[in-house]
């Protein structure tokens, strides 16, 4: 099993995780009732993915 020849400074073994940073999720907002979601997924307000119902939702809360 290899192992390594030189100890890894501190610096050069943390600049590893210098990409691994959090990011948002990409949201759209949906056509019909314009409330944010997200991408290609049926919407959790409405039910509608495009133009047709995926998802039976109370009336009262659309």
């Amino acid at each position: 099993m290899p192992v390594p020849k030189h100890k890894f400074s501190k610096s050069r073994r943390d600049k590893r995780a210098a990409h691994f940073k959090v990011v948002p999720r990409s949201l759209s907002i949906c056509p019909r009732c314009r409330h944010p979601k997200l991408p290609h997924t049926a919407c959790g307000n409405c039910g509608y993915y495009g133009d047709r119902q995926v998802i039976a939702v109370d009336e009262d809360k659309a």
